[in-house]
């Protein structure tokens, strides 16, 4: 993966949806070691803190827990709790954006449909 500097999603963002993704493809398993900070920074060329900073975050979202001295492991439910946060907060917001650019440019709902329909197949 590369991380887009110029991207208006924060760096840190980027290392946690990294992560995220690793998890539900299954790179990284329940209780396993993830990189360290540091192996994040030099992975992705980029500042340790910055590294630390998307782990924290995932740390309070309960997909990773840390053991004193030996580093960042994944929690045995992360999937499952990556897969619904996804599916509630961004699939919805992916929706909702996709639904109001259709009204915008007065595709109806059967249109629509068809379109995701022919995206799937695409797929």
């Amino acid at each position: 993966m590369n991380i887009a500097a110029d991207s208006t999603k924060p760096i840190y963002i980027q290392i946690a949806e990294w992560i995220e993704n690793e998890i539900i493809a299954d790179r990284f398993k329940s209780d396993e070691k993830v990189h360290s900070q540091y192996q994040l920074a030099d992975l992705f060329n980029i500042n340790p803190a910055t590294a630390a900073k998307g782990l924290t975050i995932l740390v309070d979202q309960e997909i990773l827990y840390k053991k004193r001295g030996l580093g960042m492991f994944v929690a045995i439910k992360a999937k499952a709790t990556i897969i619904k946060k996804r599916r509630s907060e961004t699939l919805t917001r992916m929706a909702m954006e996709l639904v109001l650019e259709a009204r915008r440019l007065s595709v109806s709902e059967d249109e629509l449909i068809q379109l995701i329909k022919r995206c799937e197949e695409e797929q």
